[in-house]
């Protein structure tokens, strides 16, 4: 398919542009394969770039020969243009729908993208699981890599390379995967090297209502249990559905087979019910006509700050087994790619001092994320402005940022990011000129060979020049277990995704900035005082050697 043939109309003329905190502009509005820009001919004035893939639905007005189009994006931008022009207008419309919603994934910009910057590392290679192996095989020899899925042929969702218990072979592995849902057997998430537990995280077993039981799973279950040790099966659906699971074939580990484990049911919601509360969100936001009762019941309505606490109350349940009762946990839902990868992501950010580093956090986001099956193409395939809801879309990765930065919040000297990187990493998960999000799981990206045709957003982030705008000024490395409150009180709406577009962060960016500042020059007046100590103590040093007889 050419996108020429979808193009109907390629350039417009005299187009006035609306855009939260500018001016309106008027211009030339072009569509290309895979953008829509706008370029005025005025001076100093920004041209507008539009990936058609962030469009997310466009409404359609009409006074007189004067068309408007309204431009929802997925990162809940509004833009409105103003189209000289029945025929153009419809036709600009109708041209945008075709190419925001494009079938295939090779036709998406990724492929076509060319970077203009050098690029220093290959951020396809940055974060391999040997590398992340090595970090845990000093402290103990108790686990292994596994070679077993390599050509994705026991579980599709899983990399080729995962990292197992020593005293398990493959072929038990293989056994244990036809008993748990996709064929995600028990694979090592996390390492907690102050004592040696451990996270788990896996399917649900596919226990049925026979009560169907493998000896191979309880054997690999058991072989990351200390002698006399309990541990703990953190399940993140109430029990309810979990044991209606069971009519379906799946269902949970029944405490007869695993007399040493015991189970915690946790309610996460998944699916539709997050995909309606973010919208309900996002609408309460673009409200400009609310009193303040309106406003807080509408956003109590919403429910997403009650996602959030559910969600982190579950993740500190996780970090507190491991690090306070010295406990492994093993961690599932009904399939373990989305409540499961938030909570065990959040628990090792609670944990490890690493994944509060940049490189650490994007070796979390790789591992936990991208490699560990999360359908990001599903997920993140439309936002909180499309009508036709499709039953896979469900913002699982946007609530885990959320977390992130409700913890961030609460700790702004531990992480060395900002919020930046979180805002930028929602915005490249629904819309990207990088391939590292496409697709839902490593088998995907392998046949679209991402590696050999699109770029790794890594790559683009870890230049000097990018990394400074994540960086935290306030950083000061932190190596304690830091335990965010889940209070309500304590939870606040993320104001840099949800009211970015609704007001102008001027005064804050402002504050910022002279923060920075204040940082800076407490910096060079510290090195001024230690130079200054330097020669005071050599002064004294030298008078000293004088005073000697």
């Amino acid at each position: 398919m050419e996108f020429a043939e979808l193009i109907k109309t390629p350039r417009v003329d005299n187009v006035v542009l609306h855009r939260p905190f500018f001016p309106a502009v008027e211009g030339t509005l072009c569509l290309t394969g895979h953008h829509l820009i706008l370029s005025s001919r005025q001076d100093n004035t920004e041209e507008l770039w539009l990936l058609h893939s962030n469009i997310d639905a466009i409404d359609k007005r009409f006074v007189g020969p004067l068309g408007t189009i309204i431009i929802k994006c997925k990162d809940f931008r509004i833009i409105q243009l103003d189209i000289p022009g029945m025929e153009e207008c419809l036709n600009i419309a109708s041209s945008i729908e075709a190419l925001s919603t494009l079938d295939s994934i090779t036709l998406m910009y990724p492929f076509f993208y060319r970077p203009m910057f050098e690029v220093i590392e290959d951020g396809w290679h940055s974060f391999l699981p040997e590398q992340e192996f090595e970090l845990y095989s000093s402290a103990t020899s108790e686990w292994r890599l596994s070679y077993v899925n390599k050509e994705f042929a026991v579980c599709p969702s899983y990399p080729p390379i995962v990292i197992v218990p020593n005293a398990i072979d493959d072929e038990a592995l293989r056994k244990v995967a036809t008993f748990r849902h996709g064929g995600r057997f028990p694979v090592l998430s996390y390492y907690h090297k102050k004592n040696g537990m451990v996270i788990m995280r896996s399917g649900q077993p596919l226990t049925g209502t026979n009560g169907r039981r493998c000896r191979e799973d309880e054997k690999l279950v058991n072989a990351t249990l200390r002698a006399g040790k309990r541990g703990y099966i953190i399940d993140t659906r109430p029990l309810n559905s979990a044991q209606q699971a069971r009519a379906r074939g799946g269902g949970f580990e029944q405490e007869a087979h695993y007399p040493q484990w015991r189970r915690i049911h946790k309610s996460i919601e998944r699916y539709h019910i997050l995909q309606e509360s973010l919208i309900k969100l996002v609408e309460a936001c673009n409200d400009q006509t609310h009193n303040m009762d309106r406003w807080l019941s509408r956003l109590e309505a919403s429910n997403w700050l009650t996602h959030i606490k559910e969600i982190l109350t579950t993740a500190c349940l996780a970090a507190q087994c491991l690090d306070r009762e010295g406990a492994s946990i093993l961690i599932h839902g009904t399939e373990g790619t989305d409540s499961t990868l938030q909570v065990t992501s959040l628990a090792q950010i609670i944990l490890e001092p690493r994944s509060r580093t940049i490189q650490g956090f994007e070796a979390l986001i790789e591992r936990e994320w991208l490699q560990a099956g999360h359908p990001f193409q599903q997920r993140c395939a439309q936002s909180a402005y499309c009508n036709s809801k499709q039953k896979w879309e469900s913002p699982v990765f946007l609530l885990f940022l959320d977390c992130v930065w409700q913890i961030l919040r609460q700790f702004p000297c531990s992480f060395e990011f900002n919020e930046n990187l979180l805002i930028m990493l929602f915005e490249h998960a629904y819309a990207s000129q990088f391939g590292t999000f496409l697709g839902n799981n490593e088998s995907e990206r392998c046949k679209l060979k991402l590696q050999q045709k699109t770029m790794s957003l890594w790559s683009w982030v870890n230049r000097p020049s990018e990394l400074s705008k994540f960086t935290n000024p306030l950083f000061e490395a932190n190596n304690l277990v830091i335990w965010p409150s889940v209070a309500p009180q304590s939870l606040q709406l993320w104001e840099g995704i949800f009211l970015r577009w609704n007001r102008s962060s001027k005064y804050l960016d402002e504050a910022y900035e002279e923060m920075v500042n204040i940082i800076e020059y407490n910096k060079e007046l510290q090195a001024k005082v230690n130079i200054l100590r330097r020669q005071l103590a050599e002064l004294e040093t030298e008078d000293g050697m004088q005073e000697s007889p």
